[in-house]
């Protein structure tokens, strides 16, 4: 995986965050669930709108700790499964010299759960005083990652998760 972040930094200026935020919602007749990850890694590479983004499950926090256990161990199998990626490519051309905001949609590869799918993501992008902020709202059905509810707890679990991803890029300093 760090493979493919790493291939993205090769050529042309590049933004990251190593604090990107990511959260999502499941909402049932019975409970609703939400967590959020302050942790995710984010690498935009400018000159060919090539975007790498690294969570780590783990960083997912909950209000209620044993929802933050069942997560970690029933559902997403973070010891086997630690990290999700998604590397895609920006398919709007972006002048970012300039501040605006742009509407943009991503065709990527997300891998989560052990289980690669083609997505086309849509979010907005937005350059303002040399930061790139890019946000994006999207759904995760579980089936589609062979993630696997028990009976038992069915009805507490949506089918579709709704993630919301807020991303703060800043140019990568060179070394």
């Amino acid at each position: 995986m760090v493979s493919q972040l790493i291939a993205v930094t090769c050529y042309g200026q590049l933004y990251m965050t190593k604090t990107g935020e990511m959260s999502f919602f499941s909402e049932t007749p019975l409970e609703n669930i939400a967590a959020v990850n302050k942790q995710v890694l984010v690498i935009l590479n400018t000159a060919n709108g090539e975007i790498a983004i690294k969570m780590q499950q783990r960083g997912f926090h909950f209000p209620n700790k044993l929802m933050e256990e069942h997560f970690n161990e029933n559902y997403m199998e973070t010891e086997k499964y630690p990290a999700a990626v998604f590397t895609g490519k920006i398919k709007e051309p972006i002048d970012y010299s300039k501040d605006g905001s742009y509407p943009v949609s991503v065709d990527g590869i997300m891998d989560m759960h052990g289980v690669k799918q083609n997505r086309t993501l849509k979010g907005q992008l937005a350059v303002s005083g040399g930061q790139i902020t890019i946000t994006c709202a999207f759904d995760v059905k579980l089936t589609d990652h062979k993630i696997e509810v028990p009976t038992l707890v069915v009805a507490k679990i949506a089918e579709s998760i709704a993630v919301k991803n807020k991303f703060v890029l800043t140019p990568k300093k060179t070394a």
